[in-house]
C-alpha cells in the first residue's frame, strides 16, 4: 500500500498495529506518520520502525490516508477540535476509544462529511494475536471498510460488528486479556502451591489456554463438546468442573463481561 498510514498516539497498541502492518509488508514504514506528546514514544517508535514523525496531531491529519487516533478515549475531547479543520474529507479515521461512539467522533470534529471507522482491538496484538471489531459511518463506503479490515487484520482477527454491539466487543475482546491472565494466574499459583516452581507453573498454565484456544478455533466445535471430551466418568477433571461450578465460574465470569459491556457504554 503506497497510501500513508496516520497515528496520533504511540503507545502500546499503535505500535502493536505499526508492526504488524510493517511484518505483513501493507505498508512500508516510510509511509507511515505518528505523532505523541510523550517524546519518549515518539523516540521509541522511530527508532523500532524507522516511520516518519510529525511535530504535532494536525500535521499528521493533514497527511494521512487512514488516520488511526490511538488515543485514550479521555483525550479524545483534546485532540477531535485540533484536528477537524485539517483531515481531508477522503481520509478514513479509526478510532480505537472505548466507548467513544461514532456521533461523538463527529461531534468532536465538528463535521458530518467525515469518514469514520470505530473498532476495538485488543492487547494480544503486542504479538499478531489481536481481535477487534470495527463499525463504521455511513460516509465509509464497503470498499473502504473493507481495505480497514484487512488493515486490522495484519495483527489479528478482525471483523465487522454492528456499533450496537461494539461494547460487547469491549466486554469479550478488548478487555478480557486481564481476566485471562487472572484465569492463569490462579490455576499457576495453584500449581505452585503444589510444588511446581513458579515459572514452570506460568509456562504449563499459559499454553493449556493457548492450545485449547486455538483447538476450539480450528476444530470449530462447540467448547461443551470440546469440556466432555477432556472429563472422563469418575475422573479428575469433571471433578474439576464440579467444583468450578459449584462456586458459580460461569456466571463470575457472565457478571464481570456485562459489568464490563456497561462500564464501556457509560464512559
Amino acid at each position: 500500500m503506497e497510501k500513508k498510514i496516520g497515528f496520533i498516539g504511540l503507545g502500546n497498541m499503535a505500535t502493536a498495529i505499526i508492526g504488524g502492518l510493517i511484518a505483513k509488508k501493507m505498508v512500508k514504514p516510510v509511509n507511515v506518520i505518528g505523532y505523541d506528546k510523550a517524546e519518549a514514544a515518539v523516540v521509541k517508535a522511530k527508532d523500532n520502525y524507522k516511520i516518519t514523525t510529525a511535530i504535532n496531531e494536525a500535521e499528521v491529519a493533514a497527511a494521512a490516508d487512514y488516520l488511526f487516533l490511538a488515543v485514550k478515549p479521555n483525550v479524545l475531547p483534546e485532540v477531535l477540535p485540533k484536528i477537524g479543520s485539517v483531515v481531508n474529507k477522503k481520509t478514513v479515521i479509526i478510532s480505537i476509544a472505548a466507548g467513544k461512539t461514532l456521533a461523538f467522533l463527529e461531534n468532536g470534529l465538528g463535521r458530518k462529511d467525515v469518514k469514520i471507522v470505530r473498532c476495538m482491538p485488543n492487547t494480544p496484538a503486542l504479538v499478531l494475536e489481536g481481535c477487534t471489531g470495527a463499525c463504521a459511518n455511513a460516509n465509509v463506503t464497503k470498499k473502504e471498510l473493507d481495505e480497514v479490515i484487512k488493515l486490522l487484520g495484519s495483527f489479528g482477527k478482525a471483523s465487522v460488528v454492528p456499533e450496537k454491539l461494539m461494547d460487547v466487543v469491549v466486554g469479550i475482546s478488548g478487555s478480557s486479556p486481564a481476566y485471562v491472565f487472572m484465569f492463569i494466574e490462579a490455576m499457576a499459583d495453584a500449581a505452585v502451591l503444589a510444588g511446581m516452581p513458579r515459572a514452570q507453573a506460568y509456562e504449563f498454565s499459559a499454553q493449556a489456554v493457548l492450545g485449547s484456544a486455538k483447538l476450539l478455533l480450528e476444530t470449530g466445535k462447540h467448547p461443551g463438546e470440546l469440556k466432555d471430551m477432556v472429563c472422563s466418568p469418575g475422573g479428575t477433571t469433571i471433578e474439576a468442573v464440579k467444583v468450578l461450578e459449584e462456586m458459580g465460574f460461569r456466571a463470575s465470569v457472565m457478571d464481570a463481561v456485562e459489568a464490563c459491556i456497561e462500564k464501556s457504554k457509560n464512559i
